[in-house]
């Protein structure tokens, strides 16, 4: 029989390294940052001190000594000895070709082309100006050129980066030009030896890294009418000035878009002016002159930000445009350029005229330009960010950061690190993004062997982490520890900077223990920093840093395994950091906080008195050594306060207990308003009143003093609410709520739980891909939901027990389609709301993309742009709801839906929610018009868990005994649909029909095949016509009313042997066939057919597009990991659930899912409810047909036929007719004794 089966507190020694100067920007000491995470007690390594290490600021400088100093002077390549005299005089040499490698490299503006010029005895010689491709790494010229006869003659040969390519005003941007004799020339043609090139002065890369030259001889009396001749003496008798104030101003231009000194910008604008003064307006060369001048104005415009002056570069702009007519060689960089600069004047006035103009003349640009141009490229680059910013609305200071003039390679080493500092400076995700991308985009050019390479990717994994830290992608921290390891394979033993190196690699795999809590992690980084230490022995300067660092390690291993040696050692390291801070040394205070808190982890482990009071004193002295105000007083005010905390809990001293309270209070007061560390003194404030609680101080009996518990209940609430402190770490505190509010029943409990439920969306709401959002929905606990919906029922709100629900359930299929949200009532009011509908749904548009898709081990290039582009977008998008929401009749605009909203999902029928939570199992009964009710049922969690697992091996034994099903079966019913039935009664009448909305544990029971399996038992079968919903939202969204379609296209998808498959399906064709005889006959149905080899997925999509009915017949596969990967397996790849999910199926009205598994969700996060068929109706589709579990060929075969028969009776279709059809189908083969009772029961019914 055939299946259908499934197939720190330690921180990076070095801050943000530029490869010129190579100057360090530390990051903020530790012990400050550090401690605002968590209080000493519980999460006291968090508050650990590390140093920073400033290894770099002597390395740094060595990388470019021996490079020239001033980069206007020749930069001479390197030269082997003249071999004069080794060629005949009286022999002619003729440059045949010249190539030139990287010519693009370094460059920031968009060149025309490249010449080359060559000056010999006199005369000058320039070769034609070639474009270059973005995918092209050297350009050739094939031009023969005349030397001077003697070997020794000495030869110019200065290379040039234009920015024409019709009439040349001068030579453009000097790139490379040295001397060199016609000896040599010749010898290194012979040998084929290019010319190299080092990078300039203040440069790490330079343009134009080699030169190799072709070099023939003939006699001197030869003739040559292919040589080139000399340039023609200009006519004009100012051109020569025209030209060398143009050179002039070319070459303060290009200094200045590297040292950003504004004196040379106003030296080239004074060039260029100079320059347009002298060129007569019908000059052919008069729009270059335009050109420059207007580019040079608008820099200055941009490094000013002027937006009153914008209008003189436009004007110019335009002037250089209306000269090049269409078919000039120069109109499309024109016309880019002033694009550009209409942007930005858009982004500053506003002027919807200047974005129109903007678009228009990019797309001009794109429709002439080839594709593998740099032109092309970046007028696309425009055209994404025009499009972006029309949605969000466009900001200027955006823009400003975006839109510098169009340039085609990344920043230098140097500015990406100037970069970095100010962008933790000012703590802007965006500006984050920007600088991340822009040093991938760097290490794509600075390849292995470059000298700067290493930098990059020790500042790059800094970056990566800083933003995992406030956003807490996985992949941000993987990737910094993959370019940390990089950066130690370039440092192998020997190397100088090796201990650096292994330091800040131990540091981020110590994060990431912290993150994922996996002891290997921590094992490596012990180990790497035990090496880091050895290589700094007893008199190294940076010897603390790494003792200090060790020994945080190792007590993040004590903590993670008890080995009381681990935290032994670590103290005996701190004692000896200490040593090396004696008292004076400013950094003393941080070194006894440690050593302190390491003593008080002690003292936790082995009760022992005197190390907390070592701990306790040295706190005091930390403490004492800091002047009042001093930043680092509030942590360390905590971490003293947590210490006498404890020693209050170890020997009941109550002086102990008020003075960690009134040093608390005095931390939290020294806190600025918007300072994220007054969420961790929240949190040490709120169970320091927790001990008040519990005491008999103050005259009450333990329990007695609620003011304490409400004053703490208070404080707990306060730590989830600092904005300031991100969404995770408010995540995490709001959880601590709710932990102490429940364990003391207090008031707040289910506050508590509707804050972590928002908090958790929140945080997921800024996470681009959906595989990210799964993998946040795992890090926290999974009945967190249902434990809230339980609060809300033990206080007798059941209506609100359903809100919670909806709103905490589903939350990655509801961001998903929030996304797609109509707004047609909108057109009805004024300007204002059309332009907020239409900014609304351009932001979702971008939004609900699809991440782009990378191989496994792929490079960090591209992985995270989709990331970057939804982060951006998501604050512009939640500001748009926001301004929806005021008006008129919108002000619930995408707010969790209210009960009254809700109850409209029992239209048809009542609906049952079954909840599993920690504290009870109940029911909710939701009625269209009454009241809902709720059943306790005499179940528990533990009995569920046990279901769970025997229904799991009853199906997947496969054989004729049957005991074990039916006794589960038998166990539902008693526990759990038997007393629902019993409430029925009054609601609906029999063999109406009924929804299961079942979370948690409930997911994975087949509800609707309940019953007493002996004779004359009671079976749910019998009574009513069962179908499921994930949620409410989800079965409202189903019902809601379409436009009744003239014609039905149906096609059947069947895939009997697709890639990877070990068999065949033999029994698909058949099925489909049957499926085809048993639909209404055309016109009612138009039916369509794809299977076999051409049953891909690319065709099952555009299928799935264009047929609003479809049945699928092949192989299933649920992947419980990564539930988004389940698929339908095609011909050539997987159709995914991820791929469903990303298409609009709005008008879509039946499926039929003949696969394995297709409604089976994730066990981890079970309300999720992550599967194929729910996938298809969050995505649009009506009503559909899927499976719990393996499916066999037989039953499938017997099925569908029942199932079709009763659909299409009396020639029509309709989806609500989905569900009956199915029950009588089932019900026709529950007297086949052939087929087990697992097969008879294992289709269900989602939807209307």
């Amino acid at each position: 029989m055939a299946h259908r089966r499934r197939v720190s507190s330690t921180s990076s020694e070095s801050g943000f390294s530029s490869a010129s100067s190579l100057r360090t920007f530390p990051t903020p000491p530790v012990e400050i940052s550090a401690s605002s995470t968590e209080p000493l007690k519980g999460g006291r390594h968090k508050c650990k001190l590390s140093g920073s290490d400033n290894d770099n600021k002597t390395k740094s400088s060595k990388c470019l000594q021996s490079q020239k100093q001033d980069n206007e002077e020749p930069n001479y390549p390197d030269h082997t000895q003249d071999p004069a005299g080794m060629h005949l005089s009286g022999v002619q040499q003729i440059i045949t070709a010249i190539c030139a490698t990287d010519l693009t490299l370094g460059l920031r503006r968009i060149p025309a082309g490249f010449h080359a010029v060559i000056k010999a005895d006199g005369v000058e010689y320039q070769t034609s100006n070639i474009s270059v491709n973005v995918d092209q790494a050297a350009i050739e010229w094939h031009e023969r050129i005349l030397l001077p006869c003697e070997p020794c003659s000495k030869v110019r040969v200065s290379v040039y980066a234009s920015f024409e390519l019709g009439p040349m005003l001068c030579h453009g941007e000097l790139l490379r030009t040295f001397e060199i004799s016609v000896g040599e020339l010749l010898d290194r043609s012979e040998k084929s030896h290019p010319i190299m090139f080092q990078p300039k002065q203040q440069e790490t890369v330079s343009a134009c890294t080699s030169l190799l030259f072709t070099v023939e001889q003939q006699l001197s009396d030869q003739t040559d009418a292919a040589i080139l001749c000399p340039p023609t003496t200009p006519t004009y008798h100012n051109m020569d000035a025209l030209a060398l104030g143009t050179d002039a101003g070319y070459r303060l231009l290009a200094r200045y878009r590297r040292t950003q000194n504004s004196r040379d910008l106003e030296q080239c604008i004074k060039h260029f002016e100079h320059a347009s003064d002298l060129c007569p307006v019908d000059h052919p060369c008069r729009p270059a002159v335009l050109f420059n001048l207007a580019t040079a104005k608008f820099a200055s415009c941009q490094a000013e930000g002027r937006c009153l002056d914008l209008d003189i570069p436009i004007s110019l702009f335009q002037g250089a445009l209306d000269l090049r007519p269409t078919g000039h060689p120069d109109r499309t960089v024109t016309q880019l350029h002033l694009a550009v600069a209409l942007l930005w004047r858009f982004a500053k006035r506003r002027v919807q005229t200047d974005a129109d103009a903007a678009k228009k003349l990019l797309g001009e640009v794109v429709g002439v330009c080839q594709p593998n141009s740099h032109i092309y490229r970046a007028a696309a680059i425009a055209m994404e960010t025009c499009a972006l910013h029309s949605a969000r609305g466009i900001n200027a200071n955006d823009l400003g950061q975006e839109w510098h003039a169009p340039s085609i390679l990344p920043l230098s080493p140097d500015q990406l690190a100037k970069q970095a500092q100010r962008c933790l400076e000012r703590d802007e995700p965006s500006a984050l993004d920007e600088v991340i991308s822009l040093h991938d985009d760097a290490l794509g050019y600075y390849s292995t062997g470059h000298a700067c390479r290493g930098h990059l990717l020790g500042n790059l994994a800094m970056m990566l982490q800083t933003r995992f830290e406030r956003r807490g992608n996985d992949k941000d921290l993987d990737q910094a520890i993959a370019l940390q390891s990089e950066m130690l394979a370039l440092c192998p033993v020997g190397h100088t900077d090796r201990s650096q190196s292994l330091n800040n690699l131990a540091n981020h795999l110590s994060f990431r223990f912290h993150h994922r809590s996996n002891g290997e992690d921590l094992d490596e980084a012990i180990t790497l920093q035990k090496e880091a230490l050895a290589l700094r022995p007893v008199g190294h300067t940076n010897r603390f840093i790494s003792l200090n660092n060790l020994a945080n390690q190792l007590s993040f291993r004590f903590d993670h395994r008890g080995n009381g040696e681990d935290l032994d050692e670590a103290i005996a390291l701190h004692r000896e950091a200490l040593a090396l801070r004696p008292v004076g040394h400013p950094d003393r205070s941080m070194s006894l906080n440690n050593l302190a808190n390491h003593l008080s982890s002690r003292f936790d482990h082995r009760s022992n008195g005197e190390d907390l009071d070592e701990a306790i004193t040295l706190q005091k002295e930390a403490l004492a050594l800091r002047p009042v105000g001093h930043t680092d007083w509030s942590m360390l005010l905590n971490n003293l306060a947590t210490q006498l905390h404890s020693r209050f809990h170890h020997r009941g001293n109550g002086e102990d207990l008020d003075e960690s309270r009134e040093n608390l209070l005095c931390a939290l007061t020294l806190l600025r308003q918007h300072d994220p560390r007054q969420l961790m003194v929240h949190e040490s404030i709120a169970k320091v009143y927790l001990s008040f609680h519990r005491s008999e101080f103050h005259g009450t009996g333990p329990g007695e003093n609620t003011d304490s518990l409400n004053a703490a209940m208070h404080h707990f609430k306060a730590a989830a609410n600092i904005v300031s402190a991100g969404f995770l770490s408010r995540l995490r505190a709001s959880l601590r709520w709710v932990l102490h509010a429940g364990q003391h029943l207090h008031g707040t409990q289910l506050e508590a739980y509707a804050t972590s439920m928002q908090l958790l969306d929140a945080y997921m709401s800024v996470t681009a891909s959906v595989s990210s959002r799964h993998n946040i929905m795992k890090e926290f606990p999974s009945i967190i939901v249902v434990d809230t919906a339980s609060c809300a029922l033990h206080s007798g709100d059941v209506g609100r027990a359903v809100e919670l629900l909806e709103q905490g359930r589903t939350i990655i299929w509801n961001q998903m389609t929030r996304l797609r949200t109509p707004l047609d009532g909108l057109q009805t009011y004024d300007d204002h709301a059309v332009t907020l509908m239409k900014r609304f749904s351009d932001l979702s548009s971008l939004l609900d993309k699809p991440p782009a898709s990378h191989p496994e081990g792929a490079p960090k290039v591209d992985v995270e742009a989709e990331a970057t582009r939804y982060r951006r977008l998501v604050e512009d998008w939640n500001g748009t709801v926001e301004e929806i929401r005021k008006i008129e009749g919108f002000s619930r605009f995408l707010l969790p839906p209210l009960f009254s909203d809700l109850q409209d999902a029992a239209r048809d029928g009542p609906i049952i929610m079954l909840i599993a939570s920690k504290s009870s199992c109940d029911a909710i009964i939701i009625p269209h018009k009454q009241p809902p009710t709720s059943i306790q049922l005499p179940t528990d969690i533990q009995k569920l868990i046990k279901l769970v697992n025997t229904f799991q091996e009853a199906v997947d034994k496969e054989t004729g005994h049957q005991q074990a099903l039916t006794g589960a079966l038998n166990e539902l019913w008693n526990n759990v649909v038997g007393p629902v039935v019993e409430n029925l009664g009054g609601l609906v009448r029999l063999g109406s029909r009924i929804w299961w909305c079942p979370t948690s544990l409930f997911s994975f029971l087949p509800l609707h095949a309940a019953g007493e399996y002996r004779e004359r038992g009671k079976f749910l079968s019998q009574l009513y016509i069962s179908s499921y919903t994930p949620s409410l939202t989800a079965l409202i969204k189903a019902r809601a009313s379409r436009d009744r379609p003239t014609s039905m296209p149906f096609v059947v998808i069947g895939q009997n042997f697709p890639a990877g498959a070990s068999f065949t399906l033999d029994a698909v064709e058949p099925e489909l066939e049957l499926v085809r005889k048993l639909l209404p006959p055309p016109p009612t149905v138009s039916f369509s057919k794809i299977t076999s080899v051409d049953a891909t997925k690319s065709r099952a999509l555009c299928a799935l597009r264009e047929n609003t009915w479809f049945h699928l017949a092949c192989h299933g596969t649920q992947r419980f990991d990564e539930p988004f990967k389940s698929a339908f397996l095609m011909r050539d790849q997987p159709l995914s659930l991820l791929d469903i999910a990303q298409m609009d199926l709005s008008q879509h009205h039946f499926a039929f899912l003949s696969a394995c598994e297709t409604a089976v969700g994730d066990f981890s996060t079970p309300d999720e409810v992550i599967h194929l068929a729910a996938g298809l109706q969050f995505a649009g589709v009506r009503s559909v047909v899927g499976t719990l579990w393996k499916v066999n060929d037989d039953t499938v075969q017997r099925l569908v036929k029942a199932f079709y028969e009763r659909f299409c009776k009396g020639g029509t279709m309709n989806p609500k007719r989905a569900a009956q059809a199915l029950h009588g189908a089932v019900q026709s083969l529950a007297s086949d004794v052939n087929i087990p009772l697992a097969q008879r029961i294992v289709f269900v019914h989602i939807g209307i």
